[in-house]
């Protein structure tokens, strides 16, 4: 068992090497290090969100069954835009900037990006909610108004991700440090 030990010591003490000798070599695990943690918050948020997307399309098909027609084209709007989300989610570039960016981002910038981050996995409980409100105004006269929340809720997924990738591109050399 100590062998382990000292193996993986050893091959700590290899890494920590390594990041003294190599300049900005520790700014590149650190960013690999976001890619990652931005990779998992992501791919669990997408999981999230295509359970909730399930739901929209079990009330779908429950207004299929009752013959409620009038109302599957505006549960259809909120459908597509929670799977247009959750496909940005899957698909977009994972991490804040590559390995070879002459940009870093500053702190200011990577806290508004955790901003958007935060108001997304919020946005899970405020669609939950609407959804939830769909679900219990079924066949009552408030359905129209809890399925027009839910759209807007879903634009709302829509819109945040959209914010924040804005926030992501928006940095440039001119607004971010140098990583010489």
């Amino acid at each position: 068992m100590s062998d382990i030990y000292d193996r993986v010591k050893g091959d700590q003490n290899i890494f920590n090497q390594l990041l003294s000798r190599v300049p900005g070599f520790s700014g590149y695990v650190e960013r690999a290090q976001r890619r990652v943690a931005d990779k998992m918050l992501r791919e669990a948020l997408a999981n999230r969100f295509e359970a909730l997307w399930q739901r929209v399309s079990a009330v779908q098909r429950g207004l299929l069954g009752e013959g409620e027609l009038e109302l599957v084209d505006d549960i259809e709007q909120a459908s597509l835009k929670l799977r247009q989300f959750i496909d940005r989610l899957k698909t977009a570039a994972y991490g804040y900037t590559g390995f070879f960016d002459a940009v870093r981002i500053r702190p200011e910038d990577l806290e508004r990006v955790y901003a958007y981050d935060l108001a997304l996995v919020n946005l899970e409980d405020e669609v939950a909610r609407a959804l939830d409100h769909v679900e219990a105004s079924i066949g009552g006269e408030g359905m129209g108004a809890a399925v027009r929340h839910l759209i807007a809720v879903a634009q709302s997924c829509l819109d945040a991700f959209e914010k924040r990738t804005e926030v992501l591109m928006g940095i440039s050399p001119a607004t971010a440090e140098s990583t010489q």
